[in-house]
């Protein structure tokens, strides 16, 4: 995988066995941070937190692209071993919470500009998530899921993009 923007751009990165992640295309990766730049202006003093971090590849576009901090969950110790290979390769030391992102989601005490959230598809966990975001009061966040089918949540997206199948949301948090 290569990182598509910033000043990483075109460096490579390692892809864990897709047996266990789905690594999230070039394309949908442009597109979200796209969107998130006309939804937030430049990403210089803002905050980004991956729930599903895979490669890492997500939370290193941000870095990439500007953001200030980044936060990755990854739940798999063999997978966060290759995201953490990926961050050094770069220079970087991640910010790395190695567990279940629904338990280290609900005793999150920081707030996030952006929280993208990319689990393994068909696990249904999309409502229990966005539950733990409502309860927690969180606001001035935007939410981008990538999923594969419609989602049926409480909050109504304010932009959606389909990227052959792979469907991304964006959700403001008010």
């Amino acid at each position: 995988m290569i990182i598509t923007g910033g000043k990483f751009k075109g460096r490579k990165i390692l892809a864990p066995d897709e047996k266990i992640t789905r690594p999230t295309l070039s394309k949908v990766r442009q597109g979200v941070f796209n969107v998130l730049f006309s939804e937030l202006g430049d990403f210089d003093d803002k905050s980004f937190l991956d729930l599903f971090g895979g490669s890492g590849i997500m939370g290193l576009e941000a870095l990439s692209r500007g953001f200030k901090d980044v936060v990755v969950f990854e739940k798999n110790p063999k997978v966060a071993n290759v995201l953490k290979k990926n961050y050094s390769t770069l220079g970087l030391k991640p910010n790395l919470k190695i567990g279940d992102s629904l338990k280290l989601l609900e005793k999150l005490d920081k707030k996030f500009d952006v929280i993208y959230i990319d689990p393994p598809y068909y696990s249904g966990i999309y409502e229990e998530i966005f539950n733990i975001l409502v309860q927690a009061d969180i606001k001035n966040t935007i939410i981008v899921t990538e999923h594969s089918e419609i989602l049926n949540l409480s909050l109504t997206p304010i932009k959606e993009k389909n990227y052959g199948g792979k469907l991304v949301s964006f959700y403001a948090l008010q």
